[in-house]
């Protein structure tokens, strides 16, 4: 989606350039039609209706045209036209009318409701005019011509409808100079090197299969090692924490998503029903529902409270095919579910103490750059305002007492409650929705929660929602790409292989393997015919932290030559010396 002109420094540069762009092509292929070019997060795009389909050859004779354009010095002028003017300047652009007629009616360009009082104004630069509210650079030498560049060429509908025409769509990217370019054209390429599905494959770490089904996740045997660790890690912490683990079912009747709301908000994500005995079923899109009925299984005191309940529960959701991605966008998922029952009382220390514990699983992960977003009261809402005040005020207090920088999305939060979304950078700046603290004011109105207050009245109970690394899939592929697949030893689906130089020294090898399994390592001995350095490339294209080579030497004095993935020697080391290191690397996290 196109970006905020008051919220990107860019805007102004790159939304010139745009512009700039469609002139270059309009000189090019004068019959040519053009739709919208607006700048978007880290580039921008423009759509064409051309008589050719455009090569990555036309992309550089475009930008060779761009330069002369830029050279040139034009200067961005605005001017306010009547709708009849606007009309006659873009008559021979179908496109731009159709955009004009939608201005009238009070549309943006995208057909969504702009404003009651509905100004056409146009920029134009050189030769070339464009309808536009801006705002733009004051004049093209301003833009400079060694720091944007051309990416792509892809198809895109008008409007997004498929059906209507099919339009061709060039994407670039502009920066204030040559660094910046460079600098951003490296996070692209070192992007594609840490893409999780290459590396998922590389790695053998998991498989998502068309006969099996798109957006299902097959986990093998190494990527399903790291969930398994990454899964008793925060359970064991989980319950350190006072949360209580459930288990809850893939599907529930239909009845309980009507109470839910779902059947009424959220049914267009869910897959088709299934019928059980004449009884309508559905595989459950969240686990809510589950946790509110375990909290009415009896009648609780105001003593009890809080009650944190906590489930890595699988859910499903439709996806349509052509936004499924990798493992971050996928139609069976497990969430690292919690759901919190709270006295109004218990607020404040409640979302503080959710938000610590949050930060610390993900500080062990080696996950460092957060950012909070507050999202606070809608229009439409449900629920005691006063709930409202105070929850979004112990959100606010729980983001400044832990020092997080955060950004307050006014009228932001769902009609149900606000919520704070963390967001982490990963080691290429990338931003990446992670943990969801939300407020939910309506479910317990819609399933009649409450706990016997110490006045002895039922009182309804505050609802927290928390979701801490988000989805396991969609955590494991940031951990892929933030990691690069070289995995911190504390993670490594396999820490070690060991690697015999000859046959006769496979024994030992084999016994030094299960010393080290037995002492909590994960390792792999590697028995091919290979030579040594072919099993050390081998093992270091898999990324395995450490490898161990044993020959005479090391195999007389119970010994292994220490060679780390990065390429250092650490040398021979004492079987003894050598697990005593990792041992203390794993406990430490590094």
């Amino acid at each position: 989606m196109p970006v905020d002109p008051n919220q990107d420094p860019y805007y102004r540069l790159r939304h010139s350039t745009a512009h700039v762009l469609a002139q270059a092509v309009l000189e090019i292929f004068p019959e040519g039609k053009i739709a919208i070019g607006p700048p978007i997060e880290n580039g921008f795009y423009y759509d064409f209706d051309l008589p050719r389909a455009l090569t990555p050859e036309d992309l550089e004779d475009i930008e060779q045209r761009m330069r002369r354009i830029i050279q040139g010095n034009h200067r961005f002028e605005y001017r306010v036209v009547s709708a009849e003017e606007a009309r006659m300047l873009f008559k021979d652009q179908p496109y731009k009318l159709e955009l004009i007629e939608g201005l009238q009616q009070g549309q943006d360009e995208y057909g969504d409701a702009g404003t009651d009082s509905p100004v056409i104004s146009t920029f134009r630069q050189d030769t070339f005019e464009d309808l536009c509210r801006g705002p733009h650079l004051e004049h093209t030498g301003q833009i400079d011509p060694q720091a944007f560049k051309l990416m792509s060429i892809a198809g895109a509908y008008w409007r997004g409808d498929e059906r209507r025409p099919m339009l061709q769509r060039i994407y670039g990217t502009a920066w204030n100079n040559k660094d910046e370019l460079d600098q951003y054209l490296w996070r692209i390429e070192e992007a594609k090197k840490r893409d999780h599905r290459r590396l998922g494959k590389d790695l053998d770490l998991f498989s998502i299969i068309d006969d099996v089904g798109g957006g299902l996740v097959l986990w093998h045997p190494r990527g399903a090692t790291m969930r398994m660790i990454i899964e008793d890690f925060c359970r064991q912490a989980h319950v350190q924490n006072g949360y209580q683990w459930v288990y809850t079912p893939h599907v529930g009747r239909a009845s309980l998503w009507e109470t839910s709301g779902h059947l009424g908000f959220y049914q267009e994500n869910m897959f088709a029903p299934m019928d059980i005995e004449h009884e309508t079923y559905y595989v459950k899109p969240m686990n809510c529902p589950f946790h509110i009925a375990i909290y009415q299984s009896h009648l609780h005191s105001y003593r009890e409270l809080p009650i944190r309940y906590a489930e890595n529960g699988t859910v499903y959701r439709f996806e349509r095919s052509g936004v499924l991605h990798g493992l971050t966008r996928v139609r069976g998922f497990t969430q690292d579910d919690a759901h919190i029952f709270c006295r109004p009382d218990q607020i404040e220390a409640e979302i503080s103490q959710t938000l610590a514990f949050s930060l610390s699983i993900l500080r062990a992960f080696g996950l460092t750059e957060f950012h909070a977003y507050l999202a606070t009261k809608p229009e439409k809402s449900v629920g005691d305002p006063s709930d409202w005040e105070r929850a979004t005020d112990a959100l606010r207090q729980a983001v400044e007492t832990h020092g997080l920088p955060y950004t307050l999305d006014e009228g932001g939060g769902a009609f149900y409650g606000p919520k704070i979304d963390l967001k982490l950078n990963d080691a290429l700046g990338r931003e990446w929705q992670l943990s969801t603290i939300q407020f939910d004011f309506n479910l317990p109105e819609r399933f009649d929660l409450s706990y016997i207050a110490e006045d002895g009245r039922h009182t309804r109970p505050i609802m927290v929602h928390r979701a801490l690394l988000g989805s396991m899939e969609r955590f494991f592929g940031i951990l892929i790409e933030h990691f690069a697949g070289a995995f911190p030893l504390w993670l490594a689906p396999v820490q070690a292989i060991l690697i015999p130089i000859t046959d006769r020294h496979l024994d030992f090898a084999t016994d030094v393997a299960q010393r080290l399994r037995a002492a909590g390592l994960r390792v792999e001995v590697d028995q091919s015919k290979d030579r040594m350095q072919g099993k050390i490339r081998r093992a270091q294209l898999q990324k395995v932290p450490y490898m161990l080579i044993i020959g005479d030497k090391e195999q007389a004095a119970d010994a292994v030559a220490v060679r780390m993935r990065s390429g250092e020697d650490l040398g021979a080391l004492a079987v003894d010396t050598f697990l005593a290191r990792a041992q203390a690397e794993v406990a430490a996290r590094t």
